[in-house]
């Protein structure tokens, strides 16, 4: 069975896919194509009805393997992404961990998942991108390749536009967002729709750390993972240099 699956794949009944994993895609795609509680991400509807997203599947994300495994997704994901659609984004799905209760705990998981597949990175860090995740171009890379993260997690119930029952990451290649920034007027004209979406679809007002990409006062690893009232961390939990020497030593 391939690493990354297309809708169709999942889809077929012929496919011997684990009943947690057939879930899964089946909530997702309720969720995302919903016409009336409908998702805010408009670019993210778009590609999931134009077919343009990947599906992939790791065991729970305290499992020894989840690290590696994602890791295998990211590069597989990597190598063909530009021949998916101008909106392609890897969608990620774990298994069911139990014992992970809060946000908090999610928030760790997290970052010590991008720590691992970071750690597990062959090609230099690019030198365009600053490797301090304080810096307002900081984005993860992996193979060259950088990547906007979306995480949902069972724990979220404020932020609905962050909550799925299973622990889940979506990685959308800058390259797809460079489109929408190449299209002004369109980009301009999808923002306010978004945010009006955002606002009857959470709980919560937006997270104050919804920012432009690269603009002053913007720190992008502070989106990648929104937590369910208003606070962020108070500095990046993303450890890449840390586990590099580990792994060397």
């Amino acid at each position: 069975m391939p690493l990354l699956l297309q809708y169709t794949e999942i889809e077929n009944e012929e496919l011997s896919l684990e009943a947690w994993k057939k879930e899964a895609y089946r909530l997702f795609a309720s969720k995302i194509s919903n016409p009336e509680a409908r998702f805010p991400c408009i670019p993210a509807t778009q590609a999931f009805a134009l077919g343009h997203l990947r599906y992939g599947f790791v065991p729970n994300p305290r499992h020894e393997s989840a690290g590696r495994k994602l890791t295998e997704l990211i590069a597989e994901y990597g190598k063909s992404s530009h021949s998916f659609g101008d909106y392609t984004s890897l969608v990620v799905f774990f298994e069911s961990e139990e014992k992970i209760r809060d946000v908090l705990e999610y928030e760790e998981v997290f970052w010590d998942l991008l720590s691992q597949v970071s750690c597990l990175d062959s090609t230099p860090w690019p030198k365009d991108i600053p490797e301090d995740p304080e810096q307002a171009m900081w984005e993860f890379c992996y193979d060259d390749e950088r990547y906007f993260v979306y995480c949902a997690t069972p724990a979220h119930t404020s932020r609905q536009s962050r909550s799925f029952p299973y622990f889940m990451l979506a990685m959308t290649p800058r390259w797809v967002l460079n489109q929408w920034k190449a299209h002004p007027q369109k980009a301009a004209a999808i923002a306010p729709r978004i945010r009006a979406r955002l606002a009857a679809y959470d709980a919560a007002p937006a997270h104050p750390e919804l920012k432009l990409y690269g603009s002053q006062g913007n720190l992008e690893y502070k989106q990648y993972f929104l937590r369910d009232d208003d606070s962020s961390p108070t500095g990046c939990p993303f450890h890449r240099a840390i586990q590099k020497e580990q792994a060397e030593k």
